[in-house]
């Protein structure tokens, strides 16, 4: 079977922890490394859940830790929605293995260079990304595919009312990857909403499997899914990251999708990390031409067959 590459970078909590699962078990991916970000929980944090993730997995796929913080602002956790440990306070025990000793920043160059056409796969804040090609600006050019988790490009925000939290933290960050020229996939906050979210039925499936991954992906959820109730008023559990993750893995599950210059507000009071998209192609006008500064489209997708995304998931967390 063939093998494809990917590289994930992720500020590990409870749904990024299902989609580090989901990799890790694709049987036609190689993972070839995991990168940690501060997000939704801090660096250190982060670096320790992906190593126990990895470590469920079996597998030995190294973790490189990277930012602490966001490139020019204080980093703003998400404690409150994933819990102080980011997977829903359980206390799971110490990964056995550590963190590589390289910083993130240079493996992801390194790998990028290493490996031309590699699928990159974004689950946090893009801090990383940034400072990667900031100080290698060729590897844009190497990357296959770059599928972000962030955004809300067509709908209301979960951190703001006009930004959702991956942009919001470091908008920044956010902007320098859409203007970098990697040909960047966003998947927003609005595809792991509604029908897409595991609703008691679909919680029951996956516990009735009653293999560790399965009790796992439900168990670190836990504080996720009240979070998510008292945010929305949705009863569920959102997976904002495995969808992506899904995307990732089989880029079909996309039903529609469209290419637009989009870019990201770092000034604005009311809408700091909102994801500004040109639908109807007024950038290149000459009031907007100065502003704009995308160095090529984004493919924004709009939306997914739920169906597929669910069993893709399913998949993973079955015994093999």
């Amino acid at each position: 079977m063939l093998s494809r590459t990917f590289l994930i970078d992720t500020d590990t909590a409870s749904d990024d922890a299902v989609a580090l699962i989901m990799a890790l078990r694709a049987p036609d991916v190689r993972v070839a490394a995991i990168t940690t970000v501060a997000g939704n929980v801090g660096i250190a944090q982060a670096t320790r859940n992906a190593l126990y993730v990895a470590e469920l997995c079996r597998s030995d796929v190294p973790v490189f830790a990277g930012a602490d913080r966001p490139l020019w602002r204080e980093h703003m956790h998400a404690e409150w929605f994933h819990g102080r440990d980011g997977l829903g306070d359980h206390g799971y025990p110490e990964p056995k293995r550590s963190a590589a000793r390289a910083h993130a920043v240079d493996a992801i160059i390194a790998i990028v260079n290493d490996h031309p056409g590699i699928t990159l796969v974004t689950l946090g804040p893009l801090t990383n990304m940034a400072l990667a090609l900031a100080k290698e600006p060729g590897i844009a050019a190497k990357v296959g595919r770059c599928v972000v988790m962030g955004g809300n490009p067509c709908c209301e925000g979960n951190v703001t009312p006009a930004a959702e939290y991956n942009i919001w933290v470091d908008p920044e960050a956010a902007r320098m990857v859409l203007r970098s020229g990697m040909p960047v996939e966003l998947v927003g906050w609005h595809l792991c909403r509604g029908d897409a979210a595991l609703h008691v039925d679909d919680i029951d499936r996956v516990l009735a499997m009653d293999t560790p991954l399965a009790r796992f992906a439900i168990e670190c959820n836990s504080t996720a899914m009240e979070a998510y109730r008292m945010q929305t008023g949705e009863v569920g559990i959102s997976l904002p990251d495995p969808v992506a993750m899904a995307i990732a893995l089989d880029p079909s599950i996309c039903t529609s999708a469209s290419e637009h210059l989009v870019d990201v507000e770092v000034a604005g009071e009311l809408t700091r990390g909102m994801t500004v998209v040109d639908r109807l192609g007024v950038a290149g006008d000459d009031r907007n031409r100065a502003v704009w500064k995308p160095a090529r489209k984004t493919r924004v997708c709009w939306t997914i067959d739920n169906s597929r995304w669910k069993n893709a998931l399913y998949a993973a967390l079955v015994a093999r």
